[in-house]
């Protein structure tokens, strides 16, 4: 699918799709792991999770669905969760902005984001949200671990097939610093280049 221009040229020019070998070996299992469900099931549901579902786990429910929709993987479903809700960190909208990403915004304390990417895909409405959201599958899905305190304190994913660790730094670290867009920047980069490591092999 094409993307939005700045977005496609991001994606097509920017992004490599190459990762260390030690990130390869939990990357594989994931892909292993997504095509072993497309061929037993018609959908296949990821949830990437993270404490406070706010910044690592919603770059990679984006990137993971730019990144289908870009390589025409059809029949993934990607989601996002926590296990205490906050709100999608304006931060991390404002890093896909840049990149040619369209926003709305609705609510204040834990707002509605809709982020479209391409002309003809569905947008992306993203919050912050509990695992057990209504908006979120409750079984049969794929749930990958985003940071270490998620991953640490949830040994089991009630409703998951599978629990794949897959740990991304934190850019909090960098709030209300002058490092902060460069921060953003940096860890949207690396998820997504993963992200595209993964679609672009199944």
């Amino acid at each position: 699918m094409q993307l939005f221009k700045e977005l496609q040229s991001h994606v097509q020019y920017q992004l490599e799709g190459n990762v260390e070998q030690d990130r390869q070996l939990i990357l594989d299992d994931l892909i292993a792991t997504i095509k072993q469900h497309l061929t037993e099931n018609n959908v296949v549901a990821i949830n990437f999770v993270c404490t406070h579902n706010s910044r690592r786990s919603q770059f990679s429910q984006f990137w993971a669905t730019v990144m289908a929709s870009y390589f025409d993987v059809k029949n993934i479903v990607c989601f996002s969760s926590g296990v205490e809700v906050t709100a999608l960190h304006s931060n991390v909208v404002n890093t896909l902005q840049s990149l040619g990403v369209e926003s709305e915004k609705s609510g204040v304390e834990n707002p509605i984001y809709v982020l479209k990417y391409a002309n003809k895909a569905a947008p992306l409405k993203m919050f912050s949200k509990l695992l057990e959201d209504e908006t979120n599958p409750q079984k049969d899905f794929i749930a990958v671990m985003t940071c270490a305190e998620a991953d640490e304190g949830c040994p089991f994913v009630p409703g998951a097939i599978a629990r794949i660790p897959l740990r991304y730094e934190d850019p909090k670290q960098f709030d209300n610093t002058d490092e902060v867009e460069k921060a953003y920047k940096a860890t949207s980069q690396i998820i997504a280049n993963e992200m595209k490591y993964v679609f672009s092999r199944i």
